[in-house]
């Protein structure tokens, strides 16, 4: 299992793969992001090698108790972290490597997220958890509403559709899905651990005043 340090409520998913993309994940994890998730789905293995080294390296700089995983590509998490970069861990989808088997792979420090989003999806995470204790860290539930940067097939959940995610899981949730600052008070009243952003932070003017003010909305409710 991952250090239990991991502070989810603000979590960064960037996207673009230039300059950009490392700056502002950088000032995103100096205002006190606790999770930047590194996602850019269409790069090459290389390419994303890289482009996750190079996040993970500003990121650390910016902020060593900010934590860097990888969306989707546990050996690419492992390849990272075996050439010493300070990349956490990995995000996996429904379709990606089985928690267990990257849990082998990126060993017992890792932090490893899955993707949920409906309460049978939440409960079968559930179910695997605690059949296999210490594989799976935390659920990413989404999409809170709808948004253009992951098509998911689910129906947007809504504030109140947290609740009962929260309720069947005693994993920490991450909410996801066009969240924006000004959500972040009623989403933390459910329950859940975190909220995670993209557009919001990645095409704001200042993605540190932005994500400033989301962690001090995180639980005024």
């Amino acid at each position: 299992m991952a250090p239990t340090d991991t502070d989810f409520r603000l979590y960064l998913v960037t996207s673009g793969t230039d300059r950009h993309t490392v700056d502002t994940a950088a000032k995103v994890a100096a205002a006190g992001a606790g999770v930047v998730q590194v996602r850019a789905k269409d790069l090459s293995t290389r390419d994303l090698l890289s482009l996750v080294t190079e996040c993970a390296t500003a990121v650390h700089r910016a902020n060593p108790q900010t934590k860097v995983v990888v969306d989707d590509r546990a050996d690419v998490a492992y390849a990272a972290r075996r050439t010493g970069a300070p990349v956490n861990g990995v995000h996996l989808g429904q379709d990606d490597l089985p928690p267990d088997a990257a849990r082998d792979m990126l060993g017992p420090d890792a932090l490893i997220g899955l993707t949920t989003g409906t309460l049978p999806l939440v409960e079968a995470a559930e179910e695997f958890h605690q059949s296999h204790p210490g594989v799976i860290d935390y659920i990413g539930a989404g999409p809170f509403r709808p948004t253009p940067t992951k098509d998911s097939g689910r129906a947007p959940i809504g504030v109140e559709g947290y609740r009962p995610l929260v309720t069947a899981t005693s994993l920490p949730v991450v909410a996801i899905g066009d969240v924006t600052p000004d959500d972040v008070a009623a989403l933390s009243a459910t329950g859940i651990a975190g909220c995670a952003m993209v557009r919001a932070l990645m095409h704001a003017d200042k993605p540190g005043e932005l994500a400033r003010r989301a962690l001090e909305s995180f639980g005024s409710e």
